[in-house]
């Protein structure tokens, strides 16, 4: 598979929002609680290491969506992808013995006047428009390091 194009002329630098998915190699569902939480450890690390807020996650099987945003002017979009997929990969090939993501990543530039919180509620509903769970509170592989999930889920009824 070849990798998704990135926007011509935009920087990818700076305190900017972005909705972002993660898809696991040949599509393989790999995602359960450890695997979850060592992927999500090395995630968050490498976002304060890189200067991104995550306002929101979500895990589901062969996939992640993540909406992050820089917080200094020298946050690097392309440089948080690589090193959260090396080191989160790296971690789980170690476990496991293959690798875990496809080349490249998926995003989405929001725009100044796109709603955080609603894109970050729409990200905690995947599993329920998955069929997974009911209700996003349900689904434990979800959340943000922002909001609650009562925050986030009251429209998502």
């Amino acid at each position: 598979m070849s990798r998704p194009h990135r926007v011509a002329g935009f920087s990818y630098l700076g305190p900017q929002r972005y909705f972002l998915t993660f898809c696991t190699r040949d599509r393989q569902s790999v995602f359960m609680a450890d695997v979850v939480d060592e992927t999500l450890d090395q995630i968050r690390r490498t976002a304060r290491d890189e200067a991104f807020a995550i306002l929101a996650y979500c895990f589901m099987p062969d996939h992640v969506h993540l909406l992050i945003e820089g917080t200094r002017d020298d946050s690097n979009l392309q440089r948080f992808a690589k090193l959260s997929k090396q080191r989160s990969g790296a971690a789980f090939a170690l476990k496991h013995r293959r690798r875990l993501w496809q080349e490249g990543f998926h995003d989405r530039v929001l725009r100044a006047d796109d709603d955080a919180k609603a894109v970050a509620r729409y990200i905690v509903a995947n599993p329920v428009r998955a069929a997974l769970v009911e209700s996003p509170i349900e689904y434990p592989y979800s959340g943000s390091d922002l909001w609650t999930m009562a925050d986030l889920i009251e429209s998502v009824r």
